[in-house]
């Protein structure tokens, strides 16, 4: 590893290290991991038409105490980068001192030639129970209209600090009630699994999912793990439910072809693909991540036929129970739209998930400033102008 950059910061010198593959997972297992799946180092490989750094940072004569996947999307016609670490950087998010590593991180990117930085801070905001929004579904009702269960102080913190530093949520602060601002997911939903065991899994059902889980069940639903030649199988059904659900993910089959490929390169078994089959027909099909303790739902996709036999009930709760088996401390089954209106057509996906039992929580969500100079903050405004259009 060489030191790019040594720069002073109160009572502490932080130095930021380009590492390798190899020196980045090792850090992610001396501290115990902690890193979502686009925080990778294989996600670099997903992301075609990025330039990317594996970055490290840590006190000087010291071990690594963060690192960073940061993904460079040059401007066109200037030799400038938008800088994203989705879902990151991996940090110590507790730490007060958030100026001893963020502001050398900073002054790397800008010497490598960012204009602005886009990050994903980890800690949670504010988190719902399942019961809590049923109660309080209702027309023209959101999220933020309804009192939250518990409202993470390190996540409120964390806000605090990086508005003070001049750092702009991605969609605004009033509400949280920005979806589709940030590139990823501020609404996710997640199931709790540590402490718990399959009954108490199964029992934390909601009796419409227990119901149609057994209705698959019955109805001779199969649920096998797929490969890699399952995949146009899988991308053809995505293109049926992105027309059937007003939705366009803007991904190729290449794409996803090239995310199974390289994270389970990383390791065998990362990425896994998991059908419904009725008759012989593959009726559903939903991919699954893991990384350490945590198992994220990725992506679905189904049949407009035969819905009936519930091959997505029985999906997911295969893919639950494995999670479990796995030893996973929570499934994550990814966005959520902020509508609690059950009028509105997107709160389909929110009322099915909501049937597991877990909890919505709303993350810190992303957050953007333009780096030091004039010619920066000039391309950071038309940047911003360029996404306002899209």
């Amino acid at each position: 590893m060489s030191a790019l950059l040594m720069t002073a910061a109160p009572r502490r010198t932080t130095r930021v290290e380009l590492l390798t593959s190899e020196e980045y997972r090792a850090h992610l297992a001396r501290s115990g991991g902690g890193a979502g799946f686009l925080q990778l180092p294989s996600w670099a490989g997903v992301k075609d038409g990025w330039r990317h750094q594996l970055l490290g940072w840590g006190p000087e004569g010291g071990h690594l105490t963060g690192v960073g996947l940061v993904l460079l999307r040059p401007f066109p016609g200037t030799r400038k980068y938008f800088a994203y670490l989705p879902e990151g950087p991996v940090a110590d998010w507790s730490d007060p001192d958030i100026d001893g590593w963020l502001t050398p991180l900073l002054q790397h990117l800008r010497a490598a030639g960012a204009f602005a930085v886009r990050i994903g801070p980890s800690p949670d905001f504010r988190r719902w129970n399942a019961a809590t929004l049923k109660a309080h579904t209702g027309a023209g009702r959101r999220l933020a209209d309804v009192l939250a269960d518990d409202v993470d102080p390190l996540g409120t913190a964390v806000a605090e600090r990086l508005r003070s530093r001049g750092w702009r949520r991605c969609g605004g602060d009033s509400t949280g009630d920005s979806d589709g601002a940030d590139a990823q997911p501020r609404h996710v939903y997640r199931v709790p699994l540590a402490g718990r065991s399959s009954d108490d899994l199964w029992k934390g059902l909601n009796q419409e999912w227990r119901r149609n889980v057994r209705k698959a069940r019955t109805s001779g639903v199969e649920i096998v793990v797929g490969s890699a030649a399952d995949l146009p199988e899988f991308f053809r059904l995505l293109r049926i439910t992105e027309e059937r659900d007003g939705f366009r993910l803007g991904r190729s089959l290449a794409y996803y072809e090239r995310q199974y490929a390289v994270l389970n390169a990383e390791e065998p078994g990362r990425m896994k693909l998991y059908l419904a089959r009725h008759e012989g027909e593959t009726l559903a099909a939903h991919t699954m991540i893991t990384v350490g303790k945590r198992v994220w739902y990725q992506t679905g996709a189904s049949a407009d036929h035969r819905r009936e036999v519930r091959p997505s009930n029985a999906l997911q709760w295969r893919m639950l129970a494995d999670a479990h088996a796995l030893g996973a401390d929570v499934y994550d089954m990814r966005g959520i739209p902020s509508t609690l209106d059950p009028d509105d057509r997107a709160h389909g996906l929110l009322r099915w998930k909501l049937g597991t039992g877990g909890q919505a929580v709303e993350t810190l969500g992303e957050w953007e400033t333009p780096l030091a100079g004039t010619t920066n903050h000039t391309l950071y405004r038309a940047f911003q102008a360029y996404l306002a259009r899209r």
